[in-house]
């Protein structure tokens, strides 16, 4: 694989940092205070947690496809 462009090393750092918070939120998801959040706010956070995987993904196939 040759080296990378620049623009392309930011989506690997972009990938890298989504997916170190997503591992945080999914942490934050199993503690007390979470479960003390009103409902709304749960599905709130659930709902980003779904959406910070599907970006994952869409960067993870732009990288593949380098």
């Amino acid at each position: 694989m040759s080296e990378m462009q620049p623009h392309q090393q930011r989506v690997v750092h972009e990938k890298t940092d989504l997916d170190t918070r997503r591992e945080k939120l999914g942490e934050f998801k199993n503690t007390d205070l979470f479960a003390s959040l009103p409902w709304q706010e749960q599905e709130r956070l659930n709902t980003q947690a779904h959406l910070m995987c599907a970006l994952s993904g869409v960067l993870g196939a732009r990288i593949a496809a380098f």
